[in-house]
C-alpha cells in the first residue's frame, strides 16, 4: 500500500499542469485601447481592448470587465445586490469618486463567491463572444475603501476571477497595481496605465517581460515610455476618456 500511495504521488507531481487552451498575448505588435467606443484598427496593431458589451475586433481581443467597482450603467442592477456593495459605518456606500463608481465588498469568502458567480458569468459570455483574454478592472480598488478592504482580500478575489477566466479559455491581464507579483495569482500578462507617468513600467516587465500592455494619457509621457519600452511592449496614447474618435497614436517603429 505504502508503494502504491508514494507511486500515485509521483506521478501526480509528474503530471503537466491542467491546460486551458489559452491563447498567448502576441509580442511585437501594437495595442489598441477602445473601451469608450469602437474605431477601425490599423493594419498593424494585433492587439485590441474592448468593453465586454462590444464585439470584438477581430484581432487579439481583450475583454474589459469592471471585476473590483460598478459600472456607472449598472447602479440599478447592483442596487439590486446592495448586501455585495461595500458600506461605511453608518451604511453608505463606499464610491471611487473619480469615477461614480461603488466598491464591491471583499471582505468575506461568501461575499467574493457571490461575487465571481457574477462576474464569472460576464467573463464565460466574452469567451463566446469570441475574445481571447479579459483585463478586470481595479484591483486596486482596496487602496480607495478607506481601509475597509485590505490587499488581502482582493488577491483572494482575484484568484477566483483568475480560476473562472481560465475555466472559460481566457487569459488574464493584471490591470494596474505594479508591484504585484502578478504570475504567482495565475496572471498571464499586465495592462498598465500611465506607467509611464509614474515610473512603473519597470515594475510590470519584470515580471511579465514583454506581455505589458501600456496606456499613457499625456504625450510627453507617451514618448518618455516609448523611448525606454516601445521596442519590445506595446505602448499607446489614448484621450483619457477614449472617445472613439479621441486621440490615438503610436510608438514609431
Amino acid at each position: 500500500m505504502r508503494r502504491l500511495v508514494l507511486a500515485l504521488v509521483a506521478l501526480l507531481l509528474l503530471a503537466p499542469a491542467p491546460s486551458y487552451g489559452l491563447q498567448e498575448l502576441p509580442v511585437g505588435t501594437g495595442v489598441d485601447y477602445q473601451l469608450g467606443g469602437n474605431r477601425g484598427v490599423p493594419a498593424h496593431v494585433g492587439i485590441v481592448v474592448r468593453d465586454r458589451t462590444a464585439r470584438p475586433a477581430g484581432r487579439y481581443d481583450v475583454c474589459y470587465v469592471n471585476g473590483f467597482q460598478t459600472q456607472p450603467g449598472e447602479k440599478r442592477f447592483w442596487q439590486r445586490r446592495r448586501h455585495l456593495l461595500l458600506q461605511d459605518g453608518r451604511g453608505r456606500l463606499v464610491e471611487d469618486e473619480a469615477w461614480g463608481e461603488w466598491l464591491l465588498d471583499l471582505r468575506t469568502p461568501a461575499e467574493r463567491r457571490a461575487l465571481a458567480r457574477i462576474v464569472g458569468r460576464w467573463t464565460a459570455g466574452c469567451a463566446r463572444d469570441g475574445y481571447e483574454a479579459v483585463e478586470f478592472d481595479n484591483l486596486d480598488s482596496f487602496t480607495r475603501s478607506s481601509g475597509l478592504i485590505r490587499r488581502r482580500h482582493a488577491v483572494a478575489y482575484a484568484r477566483l476571477l483568475i480560476r473562472a477566466a481560465h475555466r472559460a479559455g481566457l487569459a488574464v491581464g493584471q490591470k494596474n497595481l505594479a508591484g504585484l507579483r502578478g504570475t504567482r495569482l495565475g496572471f498571464d500578462f499586465a495592462v498598465a496605465e500611465e506607467c509611464g507617468r509614474y515610473d512603473e513600467c519597470s515594475r510590470y516587465t519584470a515580471v511579465y517581460g514583454r506581455r505589458v500592455l501600456m496606456i499613457e494619457y499625456r504625450r510627453p509621457d507617451f514618448e518618455r515610455t516609448c523611448a525606454a519600452y516601445g521596442a519590445a511592449a506595446a505602448v499607446v496614447l489614448r484621450d483619457r476618456d477614449l472617445s472613439p474618435d479621441g486621440v490615438r497614436a503610436y510608438c514609431p517603429r
